[in-house]
């Protein structure tokens, strides 16, 4: 897949981790883990705001598309 979710490299990085994160944002460890792998289909644009705010960040701090 072409879009890399570098989540995991920005929790590294705000020394958080995924349970906290979850926590913050109001989705479930496991809906982040699907997010954090690259396996989830979409991402509501509400999630990443918040997503964004936790970890101040910038959507494309964590969202990289790289061609194939």
């Amino acid at each position: 897949m072409p879009i890399i979710v570098n989540l995991d490299v920005m929790l590294a990085k705000r020394k958080m981790k995924s349970k906290e994160l979850a926590e913050i944002i109001g989705i479930t460890t496991a809906n982040l883990s699907i997010l954090k792998s690259g396996k989830a289909k979409a991402v509501r644009f509400s999630t990443l705001e918040a997503i964004c705010k936790a970890l101040d960040c910038q959507p494309a701090d964590i969202l990289e598309f790289i061609e194939e």
